[in-house]
C-alpha cells in the first residue's frame, strides 16, 4: 500500500472515529474559553493535534480522547495568553460553605439538569456557568452537559476521581448560588 493510500485510510478512519464528536469538542472549548471565535480556533488546533497523533489512539471511544486534547489546547492557550486564569485560589466563602441552597423552591434538587428544566430563562443558567471558576466549570460541563462518567472526566482533566466529585459538588453549589442570587434580583 502506498503512502497516499495509507494517508487516505488514516483520514477516513479519523473522520469516522473522531469527527463525529466535534459538537462535544466545540461545546467544551466554548465553555472553557468563554468566546465562540477562540473556541473555534481551539477546536481546529485540537483536531490538528488529534490527527497528528491519531496513529497512537487505542480504544473504542474517541470522545474522551478528543475532549482531552481540546482541554489541553485550551489550557495551553490560557498559559500563553492569560496565565492568571489557571490559578484560582480556593476561597471557602466562594467555593465552599454554601449549603442548603434551594434555588427553585422546596423539593427541587440543585443539579444543573433540574435547573435547566425549571428555569424560565436558559440564559440565566448560561450566565451562571460563565461565572464558575475554570476548574469547576470544566467539570460541570463535562458531567452535566457532555454526560461523561467520573472516570472519563478524571482522564480528560488529568485529576483524581475524588477531585472530580468535589469540584462537581462545589461547582453545582456555586451554580445554584448564582442562580438564586439572580432570581432574587429579578
Amino acid at each position: 500500500m502506498g503512502d497516499e493510500s495509507i494517508g487516505a485510510a488514516k483520514a477516513r478512519r479519523f473522520q469516522d472515529v473522531v469527527l463525529s464528536h466535534l459538537d462535544a469538542a466545540y461545546n467544551l472549548a466554548r465553555w472553557l474559553m468563554r468566546n465562540e471565535h477562540d473556541a473555534e480556533d481551539i477546536v481546529q488546533e485540537a483536531c490538528l493535534r488529534a490527527f497528528r497523533s491519531f496513529d497512537g489512539f487505542r480504544g473504542d471511544d474517541a470522545r474522551p480522547w478528543l475532549l482531552t486534547i481540546v482541554r489541553n489546547a485550551c489550557y495551553s492557550w490560557f498559559a500563553a495568553h492569560q496565565p492568571d486564569k489557571l490559578s484560582t485560589p480556593y476561597d471557602e466563602e466562594v467555593h465552599g460553605g454554601i449549603d442548603g441552597i434551594d434555588v427553585f423552591g422546596p423539593g427541587v434538587g440543585l443539579d444543573p439538569e433540574t435547573a435547566l428544566a425549571r428555569a424560565d430563562d436558559l440564559r440565566l443558567v448560561d450566565e451562571a456557568l460563565e461565572q464558575l471558576p475554570l476548574g469547576f466549570r470544566e467539570v460541570v460541563v463535562l458531567r452535566d452537559i457532555e454526560e461523561l462518567s467520573y472516570k472519563e472526566i478524571a482522564a480528560v482533566a488529568a485529576i483524581p476521581i475524588g477531585t472530580v466529585m468535589s469540584r462537581l459538588a462545589r461547582g453545582r453549589r456555586l451554580l445554584a448560588a448564582h442562580i438564586k442570587q439572580r432570581l432574587k434580583e429579578t
